[in-house]
């Protein structure tokens, strides 16, 4: 021992470093004052690695994002994947679009499901298990109608994004009907091919104005296949009348829950290969073409998702979603059937896109689909109300540091440049956004990276 220590003083002296005698004789000879403030920038350096922001680790490489599949004829697969096997199923027990729901009622704790606003109130919430009486009394109402629990019976959708297009949707699932979707800027020619094609009896619509569009239709003899009108909205009871001369029921919504809860049928549970939707295209090139999507590609496309989001934002019953991007498309479709499956909330813009700011504040949603357009005029905006020459520098130049943190991976809303400069850009959107999805369109690298900075969120 005495050779070792010996040796530390022959090393201390060769360094010309001070023993360890000698330092703590010198740290008693300083003030009270100065080991105070040694402490305390100790502790400041402890606290700031503790909570120093931390670089998300990329999933993959992202230099080698694809695999090419051994025998596959250069098909190549996801980086994320550990095998060549097709990935369909992200979780065992959900493999069918009824399942993600019934695994949202589960994760969820029966929580809050679906929500709508009136101008100027805050959000109203029905539970999950709410929505799937519904969905039951829905689908009941059907079948007592004489319609068939089958992947040949096809039930007209023509709505907005509202709590009632998930109820009649979870419906359809419940008893294996097919959903065929309908939207506004299909014109009403392409909308008469489609009942037509698909032999669409029944039509679910949100306002009268959309049912008498039909009924404009099947007075001239374009629609022939026509039943039953169903109307989400309170409607003028000449409708009813006008309707009959037609051999068209018009009956509420509320009359279709009322009949299914009297006469409550047994779920006929659909399939995994069963037909599930029928997205209809807008008929750029002819007719609209009718794209067949199976409950296998719904769950398929959702466990991808959830798949690619996992490392770094994964859905949980604390989030909330805003929904305004049209339901009848499938990308809307697909986040919602993420967030549905996690048990999360789902908050219905107020249906006028001009309102939509004032539902971001009032939901505070944590995910929030978009469209390129959207985030091209939301960039605009923010350089716009840089007016002068110093906030067009301090805006630049808080947007490069965030860049920065960006290419170290780390993403973030609560640094020094959000609380100065984009803490008002972050409250817009209700001040909790975590997760931006984006599709349809290209969009510039600029714009996306700024905003990726600007909003210190998931894109």
């Amino acid at each position: 021992m005495q050779p070792i220590t010996m040796q530390a003083h022959e090393l201390f002296r060769h360094l010309r470093m001070p023993e360890l005698g000698d330092v703590r004789q010198y740290v008693r000879t300083l003030p009270t004052n100065t080991l105070m403030g040694f402490g305390a920038f100790a502790a400041l350096t402890t606290y700031w690695y503790a909570t120093r922001p931390k670089a998300l680790k990329p999933p993959c490489d992202l230099a080698v994002q694809s695999v090419e599949i051994e025998g596959g004829e250069h098909a190549r697969r996801s980086a994320l994947l550990d095998n060549d096997e097709p990935f369909v199923y992200y979780y065992d027990d959900v493999r069918t679009a009824y399942e993600i729901f019934q695994r949202g009622i589960q994760v969820s704790n029966n929580g809050p499901c679906l929500g709508v606003r009136k101008p100027n109130q805050p959000y109203e919430w029905i539970s999950y298990k709410e929505v799937a009486e519904k969905a039951e009394c829905v689908g009941s109402a059907l079948l007592n109608r004489g319609l068939k629990p089958s992947s040949d019976q096809f039930i007209g959708l023509f709505s907005q994004n509202r709590p009632e297009w998930v109820i009649v949707e979870q419906g359809c699932y419940t008893y294996s009907m097919v959903l065929v979707p309908l939207y506004d800027t299909l014109g009403a020619d392409a909308i008469t091919f489609i009942l037509n094609k698909a032999d669409i009896t029944v039509v679910f619509c949100d306002k009268s104005e959309k049912a008498e569009l039909l009924l404009d239709s099947t007075e001239k003899g374009e629609i022939s296949v026509l039943k039953t009108i169903v109307i989400m909205d309170p409607f003028d009871r000449d409708l009813v009348a006008r309707g009959k001369k037609c051999s068209i029921d018009i009956i509420s919504m509320k009359e279709i829950e009322v009949s299914g809860r009297a006469h409550k049928r047994k779920p006929v549970l659909p399939q995994t290969e069963d037909l599930a939707i029928i997205c209809f295209t807008s008929g750029t090139t002819g007719h609209p073409k009718g794209a067949m999507i199976t409950h296998r590609n719904i769950v398929s496309n959702m466990s991808a998702f959830v798949k690619a989001t996992e490392k770094a934002v994964f859905p949980s019953p604390e989030d909330t979603l805003i929904s305004f991007l049209p339901l009848a498309h499938m990308f809307e479709r697909i986040v919602e059937c993420v967030i549905l499956c996690h048990g999360a909330r789902i908050g219905f813009f107020q249906g006028d896109i001009r309102l939509l700011m004032d539902d971001l504040k009032t939901l505070q949603p944590t995910v929030f689909p978009v469209v390129p357009r959207l985030l091209n005029r939301m960039f605009d905006k923010i350089f716009q109300q840089a007016n002068t020459s110093f906030k067009r520098w301090m805006l630049d130049f808080a947007s490069k540091r965030k860049e920065a943190e960006l290419r170290s991976g780390i993403i973030r809303n609560n640094s020094l440049w959000d609380k100065m400069i984009f803490h008002k850009v972050q409250a817009n959107l209700g001040g909790k956004v975590k997760l931006m999805i984006t599709g349809a369109a290209p969009v510039s690298a600029n714009v996306l990276t700024f905003l990726r900075a600007a909003l210190g969120c998931q894109f």
